[in-house]
């Protein structure tokens, strides 16, 4: 299991899910992406995941810990600097317009912000709906404006239909890691969805984003996507609140980064299953 942990715990697998929804993206909206695109999309979510972690790690520490830490985490910094050459070098091959990657390297700092430990970018830190909301942005413009190289104005229906649901989507999956780090957060000062509403509020977030989602595979076909994929996105959301429920008791790691990680995965495969 040491290398499932390893796979885990160093963001390759969220990588991995990362292609996928870009896959699903590509099937969708029947297009053809460059697998220098995956591979930037891959390489530069496994740069970003590892750089939060370790800036994460090292935002709550006193100064005198922070050599330790980086002695530490001398994996997690070889995989930063690694998978930032791969997705360089996936740029060099492919290059992308330059407002995507600048627009996807200041989301992921703005990210980062709260954990700064700087007074002026406090203020961040009691930012609670933003900060989930901005992680599930993030993930819906990588794996959907990155591959179709538009602005939102250039969206056409259909695209803009597949990135409201991706949005909402990321926002559930979001919602539920939230949950499980609200006693944490609170000592740490950090304001997230869950430690701004109570949980009474929260559900009735995660049942209304659920009822969207749901309704709205209706509306498939008039977008041009296939029936068989419409069925495939149902059972993805559907699966997606039987995981919700089963989070509201504590869980393990594994179900964290394996199972709810895992839908975005899930939801990928189940659309390239019923495009066969």
């Amino acid at each position: 299991m040491k290398w499932l942990y390893f796979i885990l715990s160093h963001s390759i697998f969220i990588a991995v899910c990362a292609v996928a929804l870009t896959f699903q993206t590509a099937l969708l909206l029947k297009l053809h992406i460059s697998l220098y695109v995956y591979g930037f999309i891959f390489f530069a979510t496994l740069c970003s995941y590892n750089f939060y972690w370790i800036v994460s790690k090292a935002a709550f520490m006193s100064a005198s810990g922070i050599p330790a830490l980086l002695r530490n985490e001398k994996t997690g910094l070889m995989i930063l600097f690694l998978s930032a050459a791969g997705a360089l070098f996936c740029l060099f091959q492919y290059p992308l317009p330059a407002a995507f990657i600048i627009t996807s390297f200041l989301l992921t700092c703005v990210y980062t912000l709260p954990l700064l430990p700087f007074r002026p970018f406090f203020v961040f830190r009691k930012a609670g709906v933003l900060k989930t909301g901005l992680l599930a942005f993030t993930w819906a413009y990588v794996t959907v404006f990155i591959p179709l190289q538009k602005t939102y104005l250039q969206l056409s229906s259909a695209e803009l239909f597949v990135f409201t649901r991706r949005f909402l989507f990321m926002l559930l999956l979001c919602i539920l890691f939230d949950y499980r780090d609200k006693a944490i957060d609170k000592v740490r000062g950090l304001h997230s969805l869950a430690t701004v509403l109570t949980p009474a509020q929260l559900r009735a977030v995660v049942y209304f984003i659920f009822a969207v989602l749901f309704t709205t595979n209706f509306l498939c076909p008039y977008y041009a996507i296939t029936f068989a994929q419409s069925v495939a996105l149902h059972i993805s959301t559907l699966a997606l609140l039987a995981v919700y429920f089963y989070s509201l008791k504590k869980r393990d790691y594994l179900f964290y980064y394996f199972i709810v990680d895992g839908m975005m995965l899930f939801s990928a495969l189940a659309t390239y299953i019923a495009g066969i």
